[in-house]
């Protein structure tokens, strides 16, 4: 049995992540929406089977695609950042849109749109989970002679990942003056040397925890280093296993979708403050809301999403990526 010290310091834990409030329990109650919801931290549905039907919110025409936040004058070459980098989960309340979600997160429609395959003219519903994944990226204005192609090329971004986030179709034709955000896009920024460049990693800061985290598989070796989101490719055979790297609980579990080009995947929490994710997995054996301890098997390798080969793309959100 556990001290009461430690116990008390799990369920609070475990509390913060399931949504359980002992205290001021209407600030989550059901007459509360983006619009006035005072959390920013979204809880995860205990019910594993919410209530659907009602406060269903169109997305009309595909505005929900209209860029709403951005600064102004020149928009080449300018990174669009989201407010916090730590993942969270949203259920759908009776009177929310699409435009306050991501308000009420500091993220786009688009970043929602993106990460939860919603498609052009469907609706979400009171009770639908929606994944909140923070994206930076560049956001460009199209020029003469330009094509998706040779924009993905240049800030190293991928043709289909920049359809569906725009809500572009196949061989869309891109008119001088539309704006486009390449997610994932990298900036070079030149140097003294017209050879050298600096390639752009975000979510690089953050505290240290030395030997907080063990390399998310037991076999196989480091394939690419710090890139993306403060990520590490760790390269093996598909369906050797996926083991968590610290001890938390399970926020997200994807088991199907492209999910912004990390195919299934997996966010683990922890009671230190931080989330790893494990993305490309063949499958999933974890669920939301799952206690896991470090080195606990919740996958196997894949290569689902936009990946060139088995491997687990693992980043850690909120510290140093210790690998």
């Amino acid at each position: 049995m556990l001290p009461v010290t430690a116990s008390a310091g799990a369920f609070a834990f475990v509390s913060k992540i399931l949504g359980i409030v002992t205290e001021n329990s209407s600030l989550v109650s059901s007459a509360h929406n983006s619009q006035t919801l005072p959390l920013l931290r979204a809880a995860l549905n205990t019910d594993p089977n919410p209530a659907k039907g009602g406060g269903d919110i169109s997305i009309v025409g595909g505005s929900a695609l209209l860029s709403e936040t951005g600064p102004t004058g020149s928009l080449a070459d300018i990174e669009e950042r989201p407010a916090s980098d730590q993942i969270s989960v949203y259920v759908v309340r009776e009177g929310d849109s699409l435009s306050q979600i991501a308000k009420m997160f500091g993220v786009t429609t688009h970043t929602i749109i993106w990460a939860n395959d919603i498609q052009r003219g469907s609706v979400i519903h009171e009770g639908q989970t929606l994944v909140i994944l923070p994206v930076s990226g560049v956001r460009y204005t199209v020029k003469k002679g330009d094509s998706l192609k040779n924009i993905a090329k240049k800030y190293k971004g991928d043709v289909k990942e920049i359809e569906q986030f725009n809500g572009l179709s196949e061989n869309a034709t891109l008119a001088v003056g539309d704006i486009v955000i390449i997610p994932g896009g990298e900036i070079e920024t030149p140097k003294y040397s017209p050879r050298t460049t600096t390639r752009v990693v975000r979510g690089t800061g953050g505290p240290s925890y030395s030997g907080y985290y063990i390399a998310p598989i037991l076999s196989g070796r480091k394939s690419q280093g710090l890139h993306g989101y403060n990520a590490i490719d760790f390269g093996t055979t598909v369906g050797e296993p996926i083991v968590a790297a610290a001890s938390g609980i399970v926020i997200i579990s994807k088991d199907y979708g492209w999910n912004g080009g990390y195919g299934k995947y997996i966010v683990v929490d922890h009671p230190n403050g931080t989330q790893t994710l494990y993305a490309h997995n063949i499958r999933n054996i974890v669920s939301p809301g799952q206690a896991v301890v470090q080195g606990q098997v919740i996958g196997y390798i894949g290569s689902t999403g936009r990946s060139t080969g088995p491997h687990v793309h693992f980043e850690v959100r909120g510290a140093k990526n210790p690998f």
